[in-house]
């Protein structure tokens, strides 16, 4: 944590103000501190993600579980980065990117974005159709339609202080992933072993899994979406500021920081791990290998491992669908409106930030469409994930420059011990991109 200079009386103020959130009961405690980070990584396992794991399990069994353990320390700190710019500055990743970066990479860099959240959103839309469909029958795409509507719907019409505490309560559907694996048999002496000592497959398949693994866990819109939200709650949290500007509220807001990315990306990356054991665990022993898409993980789960495990899974995807769409489009929105300089926000009303708003019903609107066109939705991914493998990794050097530079955020640059992780991440994320187009060379 940078050395901060902090106003005695001040510094009284916000250290009771800490003092009294502390001897909260642990609850409340807890939810005060959790924010931004837990709905950036609850949302990382979108329908999407969900589709992206399964078939990592379903095809390659226990080898791949490795990958969570790798992920987390680098995915956290990259997310932690990307929160620390957006409190310190009061602005996000893309209204800092036009400070060191020349217009055509952040253009390239958002466009890139917003295309790759685009066909994310129709992916996650299609797959939440066809889970309640699973579940109740009827049409998949009325289903999906529908529920695309009422998020669209909630994101414009409800303040971000309420909505994003139904974003906070949906991350608890998440947990039937997790309650899925204690209905099925675990070889757990296997699972164990491949957790902590990494296995590969020379093959070109097994590299295209460990690409989108990684492309899916560290992914360009989820940086956006978290430095944004800590901009959202330095806006909406009266006498909260940017730190650069109130310099005092440091240490409480850093600890909360750190402590709300760490948990939420701790609750991703599990859960996640939770979705390869379990696929590994019934699919793949049962020879059900080619699983394309979430919906298809859940309905193999059936026959296999019971109604019970079925509904679990199926209704994981809702959740994690309902839970995805606005940190998609909102992503979109935010980064577009911070490039151009319009006002932005979902605190504000929409008569105050048209322009945001429209770029976020144009993107939600996109997405729903792909669902009416003739678009093969696992090409469409693949392609969606080969962009944001070649997005992320420049645009993650961007923002470890821009947490680095004095002239930005002052006395308050990232630690070395982020930097030294940061820069592991980053990579990484330029492996992952080496691998993605090695793999598809290889396939030809």
């Amino acid at each position: 944590m940078p050395n901060v200079t902090v106003r005695k009386g001040a510094d009284l103020k916000k250290k009771a103000d800490f003092e009294q959130v502390a001897s909260q009961p642990p609850r409340k405690n807890l939810l005060k501190l959790l924010g931004p980070g837990l709905v950036t990584g609850a949302s990382d396992d979108d329908p999407s993600g969900i589709a992206t794991y399964a078939q990592a399990g379903a095809q390659f069994g226990f080898s791949t579980l490795w990958t969570m353990v790798l992920a987390y320390p680098l995915m956290t700190a990259i997310q932690m980065i990307s929160g620390q710019i957006g409190r310190v500055t009061g602005h996000g990743i893309a209204g800092n990117m036009r400070r060191i970066c020349p217009p055509w990479i952040s253009t390239l860099c958002i466009g890139a974005m917003v295309v790759a959240n685009t066909i994310n959103i129709g992916a996650d839309v299609a797959a939440m159709g066809a889970a309640v469909k699973l579940v109740i029958g009827g049409p998949a795409i009325a289903y999906a339609v529908s529920l695309a509507t009422l998020s669209l719907l909630l994101q414009i019409f409800l303040p971000y202080t309420r909505y994003v505490k139904i974003l906070k309560w949906l991350t608890l559907v998440l947990f039937s992933y997790v309650i899925t694996v204690f209905v099925v048999r675990v070889p757990w002496n296997t699972a164990l072993k491949n957790t902590f000592i990494p296995s590969f497959q020379p093959s070109a398949e097994y590299f295209t899994v460990l690409a989108a693994i990684f492309g899916t866990t560290i992914s360009p819109y989820l940086l956006f979406w978290q430095a944004s939200q800590e901009v959202e709650e330095v806006r909406s949290i009266k006498d909260d500021k940017p730190l650069v500007k109130a310099p005092e509220q440091a240490p409480s807001q850093l600890n909360r920081i750190t402590i709300d990315t760490c948990i939420g990306m701790g609750f991703s990356n599990l859960v996640a791990y939770f979705i390869i054991l379990t696929t590994a665990a019934v699919l793949h022993a049962s020879g059900k290998t080619d699983i394309q898409t979430a919906a298809d993980a859940a309905e193999a789960l059936r026959p296999v491992a019971g109604q019970f495990a079925f509904i679990l899974f199926s209704l994981g995807i809702i959740g994690t669908g309902l839970l995805a769409l606005p940190v998609l489009a909102g992503s979109a929105a935010y980064g577009i409106s911070e490039a151009m300089r319009w006002r932005s926000g979902l605190e504000i009303q929409p008569r105050r930030a048209p322009k945001f708003y429209a770029v976020l019903a144009i993107v939600m609107v996109a997405g729903i469409a792909l669902n009416f066109v003739h678009l093969d939705p696992i090409k469409a991914l693949f392609w969606a994930a080969v962009v944001n493998g070649l997005v992320a990794p420049p645009l993650m050097v961007v923002l470890m420059l821009i947490g680095s530079k004095t002239e930005i955020m002052k006395t308050f640059t990232i630690s070395r011990r982020l930097r030294v992780v940061g820069w592991m991440a980053t990579g990484l994320m330029f492996a992952v991109a080496v691998l993605s187009v090695s793999g598809w060379i290889m396939s030809r």
